[in-house]
Order: structure tokens, then C-alpha cells, then sequence
């Protein structure tokens, strides 16, 4: 019998993204479709690829609650009031916003608001119990390093009631430097980081008209972009301040984050090989390409995969990391159908390929 999904927010790209993975995957049916503004549209009005006759549902928290599970595919507003409700009913919840992935006092400091549940807000490990930031394959802070046989997430996202999904950006940087923190000097980490347009959501925005970036490349939200909180938030303890800055770049889908950082004296390019084929040689969605060769965004496209690739400038002392994945896979809707998959206990790659779509 196939546990019971609904979904908010679906008339969005990762809301989706959501209803297309989940539309072959075995362990989950999708009940609800729920999408405010378009509350009794037809589906494929929106979104073509979704052909049939199903209609956008009507948000009512009653009927969520008695689901299996709820994925929020909201803006972060929307998602603090719904995700607190659906939490105290006992319903598992995939949150896909900012909402929970920060604590408290780091959510004031980015999202310039007053939290309204400090136990929810992930970012705190004394306060939130019940709340885990959404990123399995990294080494849980509480739980030791992963090279010191340390857990990972995934561990507390099994027990979890409420799961904040992580950013797109923060996922390929944090898969990228994780393993690598004990051999980076603190203070030293710069994230170049590109998207694709369908990062920045489906409503419609000037900037994002066809004629204004096609063949364009440009800069935003620097030096304090929000997901620069959350990628120092979930980096190993001590590595201090980062540099972060995201560009957006001419296609649909797909992010490329480009890292650097000055390595310890006496670091080689072996150990930082060696500390990522020890992280993810294991783990079905992340591969490591030889050093020298670089992921392309396009083989990760529709896929939950990461991939990623390390080399070491002898002459600076620095190394290079970079990291692909699809902003809509790994980045948002794949990644929550993983949690989702730990959460009911269900095996952790059902409905997901770490496998691209190309050419």
C-alpha cells in the first residue's frame, strides 16, 4: 500500500518538479495538488507535460494533516505558518523553503524577520528536536566527522517529523567543502556559483524575460546573499566567514558552484581525494570525477545526482572545487522525495536516478 502525498505549492518549479517525480514514483501516491492561486485550474493548463484532467487543489490544512506526508513548495511565509500546523498534528512534513534551515536568531539575521517557532528552526541543535536540516549525506555536527565514523543527517532525518529541505545553492556547495573542512584554512573559502533561470521561480519578473537574458550573464546578491547564512550554518564548525556569490546564467535548469579555499600547509592533492572518495564512494547520488575532469550541468539535467571534482594548485597552496547538480533535482524536489523516502521508511533512492538527461 502506497503512503498518501500532498503537495502546496504546486503550481510552482519545484511544486512541479514534485508532481513529476512523484507521478512514477512506487511508494507514494499524491492525493493532493495544492496550488492557492490556481485552486481548480486544470494541471496542464500550466504545465503541458502533465497532460490528463487533474485540477489544482484548495489549500485546507484538515485534509493535509491526514496525510502521510506534505511537502511545501511555498515561499517561506506561507511555509512557517503551514509546516508549524502540520508539525503539531504529527504529520511528516518535506519543507522546500527557508523557512526551518536556519535558527532563530540566524533567520532574523538573513531574513530580517522574528521566527515565530525557535523549536522548529533547524539551526539549532539544542532547541529543535524534531526538526532536521534535509541534507543525508552530510556529516551530522552532533554525531563526529564521517572520516572518524561519525553519522550523517540522514540518521536524524529517519526520526524526523519536520525536514528543511536545503537551498540549491547551499547543496552543491556543502557537498562540495564538507568533506574537506579539516583541510581548509578558516576564513579562506570563496563560492562562485551559477544557476539557471528557473531558480528564481515561475511567477513572472522583468529581469527574466527572454530578450533580457538570453546571452546574458550577470551577478546578484552580493556580498550577502541569504544563502550565504545557511552554507556557513551547515560547513563543518571552524571554517569561519565565507565569500559567496551567485550569477545567474541563459538556461532553464542546472548550477554549477565553483569553491575555493587555501588548503593546510602539507596538504595534498591525494588527501583531498582521498577525503572525497571516503565521503561519497558510498552514497548513490554523489560521484566524484577524477581530478582534471569537471561536471557538466547538463548530465545531472532531471536527475537527483551530484558530481563533482577537486584540483590542487601547487603554486597557491589552493584547491578548486566544483559541483554540478540540477537546481529543480538534488537542489529542490529530488532531494525532498529522498527525505521522503527516509522519513517513511522506504529505501532511500525509490522514484530517484542520480542518472541526467543528455544530450
Amino acid at each position: 500500500m502506497a503512503y498518501r502525498a500532498g503537495i502546496v505549492g504546486a503550481s510552482g518549479y519545484g511544486g512541479v518538479e514534485l508532481v513529476r517525480l512523484l507521478t512514477s514514483h512506487p511508494g507514494i501516491d499524491v492525493e493532493v495538488v495544492a496550488a492557492h492561486g490556481q485552486a481548480g485550474e486544470p494541471v496542464a493548463n500550466l504545465f503541458p507535460n502533465l497532460a490528463g484532467d487533474r485540477h489544482f487543489d484548495a489549500i485546507d490544512p484538515d485534509e493535509l494533516a491526514a496525510l502521510d506526508v506534505v511537502f511545501l513548495a511555498t515561499p517561506h511565509g506561507p511555509a512557517l505558518d503551514l509546516g508549524a500546523v502540520l508539525h503539531d498534528a504529527g504529520t511528516r512534513v518535506v519543507d522546500l523553503s527557508a523557512a526551518f534551515r536556519l535558527s532563530a536568531d540566524g533567520f532574523g539575521t538573513w531574513y530580517h524577520d522574528v521566527h515565530p517557532r525557535p523549536d522548529l528552526a533547524a539551526g539549532d541543535d539544542a532547541a529543535a528536536t524534531s526538526t532536521v536540516y534535509g541534507l543525508p549525506e552530510l556529516p551530522d555536527p552532533v554525531g563526529g566527522a564521517r572520516d572518524a565514523g561519525g553519522a550523517t543527517l540522514r540518521d536524524r532525518i529517519r526520526e524526523a517529523t519536520l525536514v528543511a529541505n536545503p537551498g540549491c545553492y547551499p547543496t552543491a556547495t556543502l557537498l562540495g567543502l564538507a568533506p574537506l573542512a579539516s583541510l581548509i584554512e578558516p576564513g579562506t573559502i570563496v563560492v562562485d556559483a551559477k544557476s539557471g533561470t528557473s531558480g528564481a521561480g515561475r511567477p513572472a519578473k522583468d529581469h527574466l524575460h527572454f530578450s533580457h537574458v538570453h546571452g546574458d550573464l550577470v551577478t546578484y546578491g552580493a556580498p550577502a546573499h541569504r544563502h550565504t547564512g545557511e552554507i556557513e550554518r551547515w560547513l563543518p564548525a571552524g571554517l569561519g566567514a565565507i565569500t559567496f556569490t551567485p550569477h545567474l546564467v541563459p538556461m532553464s535548469r542546472g548550477l554549477l558552484a565553483t569553491c575555493y579555499g587555501k588548503l593546510v600547509d602539507g596538504t595534498s592533492a591525494t588527501d583531498v581525494q582521498d577525503a572525497l572518495h571516503s565521503a561519497y564512494d558510498h552514497e548513490p547520488f554523489v560521484h566524484v570525477l577524477a581530478s582534471g575532469t569537471f561536471p557538466h550541468t547538463k548530465a545531472l539535467a532531471g536527475s537527483n545526482g551530484c558530481q563533482l571534482s577537486a584540483v590542487v594548485d601547487d603554486r597557491t597552496g589552493r584547491v578548486t572545487v566544483t559541483s554540478a547538480i540540477d537546481n529543480l533535482g538534488k537542489g529542490a524536489a529530488g532531494q525532498a522525495i529522498q527525505n521522503a523516502n527516509l522519513l517513511l521508511g522506504l529505501e532511500e533512492t525509490t522514484g530517484l536516478t542520480a542518472i541526467g538527461m543528455y544530450p
